[in-house]
C-alpha cells in the first residue's frame, strides 16, 4: 500500500472517529459489568480502580466470595485511602453453608449500599457480584435499585461470571472475558502477584 493511500485511509478513520467523540458529549457516571469465564474480571475491575485514584478519584470496593488471603491490589490501594469490605467467608464450595454465606453477603452488602449513597466516592467496585445474586444471597431487586438510585456521576464496576440480564440490560459497558487458556488447567498452582 502506497503512503498516500494509507494516509487517505487513516485521514477516514480519523474523521469516524472524530464524529463519534463529538457526539459523546453526556458526562456521568457508568455502571461497567465485567463478566465471562475468562480469568482477568477482578483484575481489570482493581486497574481501572487505580486508574481512578491515580487521577485522584476517590474508590471504595466491597468483595463478595473472596477470602482473607493477601490481596495484592488491596496491599497497594488501601494505603491510598481506597476503603475494602471483604465478605472474608472464602469460596461458598469451601464453605459449603448457605445460611452463613447469605448472613455474611447480607452484612457486607450493607457497605456496599452504604458506598453506593456516597456522593463524594467516584468509583464504587463490586468484585463477584454476580454470584451473590445467581445464589439468591441478594435479592435482585434491592441490587437494581441501588445501582439506580446511586450518584449521577459515580462509576460502578460489577464483575463475576454469569451475570443476571437485568443487570447487563442497566449498564453502560459489558465485557465478556473468553477462556481461551488457562495454566490452571495444565496443573500450574496460583500464584501471588499474578492471580491474587
Amino acid at each position: 500500500m502506497s503512503d498516500d493511500r494509507h494516509r487517505e485511509r487513516q485521514q477516514r478513520l480519523k474523521e469516524k472517529v472524530d464524529a463519534r467523540v463529538a457526539q459523546a458529549q453526556e458526562e456521568r457516571g457508568i455502571l461497567l459489568v465485567l463478566t465471562g469465564n475468562g480469568k482477568g474480571k477482578t483484575t481489570a475491575a482493581l486497574g481501572t480502580a487505580t486508574r481512578a485514584v491515580g487521577h485522584g478519584k476517590k474508590v471504595g470496593v466491597i468483595q463478595f466470595i473472596k477470602g482473607d488471603w493477601p490481596n495484592g491490589e488491596r496491599n497497594l490501594l488501601e494505603p491510598h485511602g481506597v476503603e475494602f469490605q471483604v465478605m472474608a467467608t472464602g469460596f461458598t464450595w469451601d464453605t459449603q453453608n448457605r445460611e452463613s454465606d447469605t448472613a455474611a453477603c447480607l452484612s457486607v452488602w450493607q457497605h456496599a449500599k452504604r458506598m453506593m449513597a456516597d456522593e463524594t466516592l467516584d468509583m464504587v467496585v463490586l468484585d463477584e457480584l454476580t454470584y451473590m445474586v445467581a445464589y439468591d444471597y441478594l435479592p435482585l431487586e434491592d441490587v437494581l435499585s441501588t445501582l439506580r438510585n446511586r450518584p449521577v456521576n459515580q462509576t460502578v464496576i460489577v464483575t463475576g461470571r454469569g451475570c443476571h440480564r437485568d443487570i447487563i440490560e442497566m449498564a453502560d459497558t459489558v465485557s465478556e472475558l473468553r477462556p481461551v487458556k488457562h495454566a490452571f488447567d495444565a496443573g500450574i498452582k496460583a500464584q501471588i502477584g499474578i492471580d491474587y
